[in-house]
């Protein structure tokens, strides 16, 4: 897989969410929930299941590579060149849930999309972090 070699960097954000695994996941999962806090999407948590995320720029590529459900999914993200893998994880803390997402995949002449990746994951975490907030 083009990427995948020794030159390849990765975006790792990471939170502590005051939240349950639990409504973290559902935030992560649910297609409704997916376009509040990342892009417009037809989403399923099933290996296999390949799924578009639409946003103002152009369309991205995926497919589900994992699920292991409250704990971690993984799901390929096609998009300009680019062929890179995110992979969300949830360990459950004494005050909710610490979530990180990695994105690898990124080779050097990406600086681009790379830079983006950085910036662009904060904006989407901050959103995720306010849709999970407001489930019940």
């Amino acid at each position: 897989m083009n990427g995948a070699g020794k030159d390849s960097r990765t975006v790792v954000k990471e939170r502590d969410l005051r939240h349950a695994p639990e409504k973290v996941w559902r935030a992560l999962t649910q297609k409704h929930l997916i376009e509040e806090w990342l892009m417009e999407s037809d989403f399923k948590a099933e290996v296999g299941h390949r799924f578009a995320l639409d946003a103002e720029w152009g369309t991205i590529a995926c497919k589900v590579l994992a699920v292991e459900p409250q704990k971690s999914l993984s799901y390929s993200w096609q998009a300009h060149g680019l062929e890179s893998v995110v992979t969300w994880t949830l360990t459950e803390t004494d005050t909710g849930t610490h979530l990180r997402m990695e994105q690898t995949g990124f080779t050097a002449d990406q600086e681009q999309a790379y830079r983006g990746a950085i910036s662009g994951w904060t904006r989407f975490l901050d959103k995720l972090e306010q849709v999970t907030a407001g489930l019940d």
